[in-house]
């Protein structure tokens, strides 16, 4: 068979995004602490670059998607935002994954997104464009005074005066070298060390322990013996029993009842409660104490003691009543970034410059600022749209609470602010919003529908989870509701769900099944 060359000329098509794109899809998707840390880093590599002053506003920029004003927002009104300029082009720079053939497209030249404002002319000075970018974003009512100005005289903040946290491997060394004089020993309790899994329980057996270091069995019980007084409390216990018993011990609460209840923790996790009484031999109440106490104990040691600590969680969005049923929503200052160009020191700097080469890095490094400035905007402004949607369309759950919780998915507010899907997961994604019901992801507005038995609205499977257990909570404890029981009370309702559904949610939420509710309240009962 002869081959032969042949040409085809073939046509594909490709999404390339440019980096300021790719960053910009980053930004949005930063919570307030990731994005502090690469303001941070920017402002390290970048000289033109400098945090503003706490008292700088963005009152001359006069957008009003920093907040909603004293009026608040009507939750009787309409508003698809469209007398709002969209002055960085929102879904431009944000809708990456899926673009039709009518959207704009992503490889878009520089010019389109610094609009000259990243050019130095021939005398040295910046050439800046009509907005200004430079301010943060004004407090406003309930707003902080912000915690990233740039005056040299501020005090760190409480983070950075906070000492490294001991690894428990650490203090357990530490507290070996105390507990041991002699090098056997401690040779010995280092070993045991190693032995630890996650939970704090000593993963291995004794034998090898004594084999593996050519030492007496006897001598490794003594050393172990003496480690398992060490902090964290149950620490080295070889088991649940073994654990709660050493933590029980240090509280002098271990006796003969409580002892006969940790030999038999199958029988307390089926809940047969007169079985455990009869083999403790106390009464129902003493029971029930015991168990209380029990519950107050750590089973795992461990994580508790190498535990990361917490940070706290700083809202990104700001939420009030406003008067008149509606809602008033700004930014958090204290969650926004604060950088500015110094266009004086631009100034300075480039009327100096007479090579080309300094001057295009010059320029490159504006270039990049003026578009992190209005990057950072544009990333506010969308946070605060997507932010005055969801609680339009969640007004019932502010004014009334979870039962009030609507069906929403991503796509019902991309469409009402004329965004895509992806822009809408991104922004929601690690943001906060603080409410007078407390603090929530805005993530946790978005829920699975349950469809209705009668042809009504749907339900949100949150506030369907939380009709699950208030009716649990107000069982009459003669008549414990069974899976089936409750699915026919909520299609009652109008709830249309199946059992498996039930004892998913009710699984989901650790509430036991009916037959253990039974056990635990008729022994409550008796």
């Amino acid at each position: 068979m002869a081959l032969k060359a042949r040409l085809d000329l073939r046509q594909s098509q490709s999404l390339v995004m440019t980096p300021q794109l790719q960053q910009a899809i980053k930004l949005l998707q930063f919570n307030n602490i990731e994005l502090s840390n690469f303001i941070d880093s920017e402002l390290l590599e970048n000289p033109l670059l400098e945090r503003a002053d706490p008292g700088q506003t963005y009152a001359e920029s006069g957008d009003s998607a920093v907040g909603n004003g004293d009026d608040g927002i009507d939750q009787r009104t309409s508003d698809n935002f469209t007398d709002r300029d969209d002055q960085f082009g929102t879904d431009r720079l944000t809708a990456s994954e899926t673009m039709g053939a009518g959207d704009s497209p992503l490889d878009v030249a520089s010019d389109a997104l610094y609009d000259g404002e990243g050019e130095i002319s021939q005398n040295g000075a910046p050439v800046s464009g009509s907005h200004d970018y430079s301010a943060p974003y004004s407090g406003g009512a309930g707003g902080g005074s912000g915690s990233g100005g740039g005056s040299g005289d501020e005090l760190p903040s409480l983070e950075q005066t906070l000492a490294d946290e001991a690894t428990l491997r650490q203090s357990l060394d530490d507290q070996l070298n105390i507990a041991f004089a002699d090098a056997r020993s401690r040779m010995i309790g280092s070993y045991l060390i190693d032995m630890l899994d996650d939970n704090g329980y000593l993963s291995g057996e004794l034998d090898e322990v004594s084999s593996s270091l050519e030492c007496g069995l006897s001598d490794v019980k003594h050393v172990l013996s003496v480690m398992q007084g060490f902090d964290p409390v149950g620490i080295f216990a070889r088991g649940l029993a073994e654990c709660l018993e050493l933590q029980l011990r240090d509280l002098n609460r271990f006796d003969p009842a409580m002892a006969a209840l940790l030999a038999n923790l199958e029988l307390l996790a089926k809940r047969e409660f007169d079985r455990l009484r009869r083999i403790c031999g106390v009464d129902a109440d003493d029971l029930h104490d015991m168990i209380d106490e029990i519950k107050t104990l750590d089973p795992r040691p461990g994580r508790t003691a190498d535990g990361e600590v917490a940070t706290p969680v700083i809202p990104d969005v700001l939420m009030r009543a406003a008067g008149n049923g509606n809602w008033h929503l700004e930014l958090n200052t204290d969650a926004l970034p604060r950088v500015l160009v110094n266009e004086e020191y631009v100034a300075e700097i480039g009327s100096g410059l007479r090579d080309r080469e300094e001057r295009g890095f010059m320029s490159e490094k504006l270039q990049t600022a003026n578009w992190l400035v209005k990057a950072l905007h544009q990333r506010a402004t969308t946070i605060m749209k997507v932010s005055t949607e969801i609680v339009r369309q969640q007004d019932g759950f502010f004014s009334h609470g979870v039962s009030h919780l609507r069906p929403l998915i991503l796509r019902d507010i991309a469409e009402a602010i004329g965004m895509h899907e992806s822009t809408v997961s991104r922004v929601t994604n690690g943001k906060f919003m603080s409410t007078p019901r407390g603090m929530f992801e805005l993530k946790y507005f978005f829920t699975t529908a349950i469809s209705s038995s009668v042809g009504g609205d749907s339900y949100s499977s949150e506030s369907v989870r939380h009709r699950i257990k208030s009716l649990i909570d107000m069982e009459d404890p003669k008549k414990i509701l069974s899976d089936d029981k409750l699915v026919e009370l909520l299609q009652k309702e109008g709830i249309d769900i199946a059992r498996r559904t039930v004892a998913k949610y009710r699984e989901a939420m650790r509430i036991a099944s009916s037959v253990q509710r039974r056990r635990e309240k008729k022994s409550r009962a008796s």
